[in-house]
């Protein structure tokens, strides 16, 4: 995945070089590359050669990297670290941070509908308006409008456990649940195939932001690659805020266990993805 990320940037040589700097810095600076994995796993699972799903997991990384530049913004987390090293505002400058964000934004979809992204149009039209409602208005842009307002940005905000739980699934879940979506439908999985997979990306990205709150509260920048303890600091709306960590764990447990359970029907070929629902409950990092 690292070498497609770089030919997908390399290949625009013309682009501003300080803004090419700051979207490579982005983009390849490490990173769990979570998303692309479930993307041409999925594909795998469903029969398909990984090369195809490739075109759509480098697009879905694109826009999450997009999303971590504006996330680290002075007006949005105001983060100095991100992976271990300064984030992209901090090693250029905010407005060079925003014009990044915006190419990497636009590049996603770029990649995404590009002829070469998957030999059938109608599956490339498919793969980028998924890519639209999940990282949209109603999926992650969304969530991040609700988590700021959930910090109480625009007054008192009281957010009950549903309200957080629906929060997350915009913010974080709707992204990663497509990236699951996408490796079948790069695959052609049919319609039963799909309703699976979208339980089990559902159930993951549910648990990757409850782990996510959880090493928030435990863990030290040094492991994270970023600044712990920010959610208490801003005041944020998290299930370990609003239950604590005991009952934090056994929900972000529960949905791993649907996640798991929702690949019954695939057998010991979907081993992999177990496993890697197993690393998203796991994770120290």
């Amino acid at each position: 995945m690292e070498t497609v990320l770089a030919e997908i940037l390399d290949r625009r040589a013309a682009t501003p070089q300080r803004l090419l700097a700051a979207m490579r810095h982005a983009v390849l600076g490490g990173g769990k590359r979570l998303r692309p994995f479930l993307t041409v796993e999925t594909a795998v699972l469903c029969g398909a050669n990984a090369a195809i799903a490739m075109p759509a997991a480098a697009a879905i990384e694109l826009l999450h990297c997009y999303s971590l530049v504006h996330d680290d913004l002075p007006s949005m987390d105001d983060d100095d670290l991100r992976r271990g090293q300064p984030t992209v505002h901090k090693a250029f400058d905010e407005a060079t941070a925003i014009l990044a964000g915006d190419a990497l934004l636009t590049l996603a979809f770029e990649a995404m509908a590009d002829d070469g992204a998957h030999p059938l149009p109608e599956t490339r039209a498919r793969l980028t308006l998924g890519l639209a409602r999940a990282g949209g208005m109603t999926g992650m842009v969304g969530g991040q409008m609700l988590d700021l307002a959930a910090e109480g940005r625009w007054g008192a905000a009281r957010l009950t456990p549903d309200d957080i739980l629906h929060l997350q699934a915009l913010k974080t879940g709707a992204l990663l649940a497509f990236s699951v979506e996408a490796g079948g439908l790069a695959a052609g999985a049919d319609a039963g195939l799909q309703a699976r997979l979208a339980q089990y990306g559902k159930a993951v990205g549910g648990a990757f932001q409850i782990a996510d709150d959880i090493l928030d509260h435990e863990a030290d920048a040094a492991t994270l690659g970023k600044r712990a303890g920010k959610d208490a600091e801003k005041g944020k709306g998290t299930l370990v805020t609003a239950l604590g960590l005991t009952e934090a764990r056994a929900i972000c447990d529960r949905l791993i266990d649907d996640a798991i359970a929702a690949l019954d029907c695939f057998g010991a070929e979907a081993e992999t993805l177990r496993d890697a629902a197993r690393f998203v409950g796991a994770r120290r990092s």
